[in-house]
């Protein structure tokens, strides 16, 4: 310890429970410093790092070892909308090392209501370009990957391959169920969240640990039923409680804090400001599963957004 005091006590209990080899350093480490004597912190992260992430490092459920896995970590997130800004913002301040972005959008002023990685003077440019501008001025630690493309069956699995999570803000059904079709079969958990007006939602899908998106929504709802959020609008301020809470449950995931959200379901809903949790359990008629996984053939979905899985 600092002054030596702690563990001359710590020493001595251990001696009266029998055992030999046990050493107390008179004076601790602050007389070891003063007298000179040679000593090295741990070299996994920098001191700029240490500075950047002191309050993780601070939390003894985080530290330096936590603050390091968050660095070798890689997340992608589909959209750099909505969800997808205030998820990427707190993941790229957090340390996440390498964060992926797929998006084929360019950015307009009718965005900038909710979409808070982007700003007036990136009108017109590519969304994966603006929001790899901010993400790298808010942290140089972090590796920004882009991907200017629609996420579809052609591509999906070598874009997310190699990922440790994945934030879901996709805002159509069929990005979603080949998603969850190629997350199951390559055994990557998915942060979900969805908004609506003035209500949201966040899930996590663990493929190798309970329900996914199968289990949730079996197959779409008409068209009529469920209505873009160009169609019906949203409140600006709700995209960024979700889109953070996807962040955190992500954050979570990758150094195994607490109890994430899969198997349950928060619901938010904001002209109440209620915050209610419901159950997820797993379908059986869903073959969509980790257990099936090399029968799953990702493909392109129909209107019906049905499986695939070879005999």
């Amino acid at each position: 310890c600092a002054g030596g005091v702690r563990s001359a006590f710590a020493a001595k209990t251990l001696q009266e429970l029998g055992y030999t080899n046990v050493v107390s350093m008179a004076g601790g480490f602050g007389k070891w410093k003063d007298e000179g004597r040679q000593w090295s912190t741990p070299a996994s992260l920098t001191a700029e790092q240490r500075n950047r992430y002191q309050r993780h490092i601070l939390l003894p459920e985080v530290g330096v070892e936590g603050q390091a896995k968050l660095l070798a970590s890689k997340v992608l997130l589909l959209g750099a909308g909505g969800l997808g800004s205030p998820a990427a913002l707190y993941l790229a301040a957090a340390g996440v090392g390498t964060i992926g972005i797929v998006d084929m959008d360019e950015v307009d002023a009718s965005n900038l209501q909710r979409q808070i990685l982007h700003n007036i003077d990136r009108i017109g440019d590519r969304k994966v370009d603006s929001a790899k501008k901010t993400l790298t001025m808010l942290n140089p630690d972090v590796d920004v990957v882009t991907y200017d493309t629609r996420l579809d069956a052609s591509n999906i699995m070598d874009i997310i391959a190699g990922y440790d999570v994945i934030v879901d803000g996709a805002d159509n059904f069929p990005s979603r169920y080949v998603l969850n079709d190629a997350s199951v079969k390559l055994g990557i958990p998915v942060v979900h969240g969805s908004i609506f007006r003035f209500e949201g939602m966040v899930t996590v899908f663990d493929p190798k640990n309970g329900p996914t998106y199968r289990d949730m929504v079996p197959e779409p709802p008409p068209a009529e039923l469920a209505p873009s959020c160009a169609e019906a609008g949203v409140l600006g301020v709700l995209p960024g409680i979700v889109g953070s809470i996807q962040a955190l449950e992500t954050i979570k995931l990758l150094l195994s804090l607490g109890e994430s959200l899969v198997g349950r379901i928060l619901a938010i809903d904001t002209t109440e400001m209620e915050f209610r949790t419901f159950k997820l359990r797993s379908d059986p008629s869903n073959e969509v599963t980790y257990a099936n996984r090399e029968r799953i053939e990702v493909r392109d979905l129909d209107g019906l957004c049905a499986p695939w899985l070879s005999h």
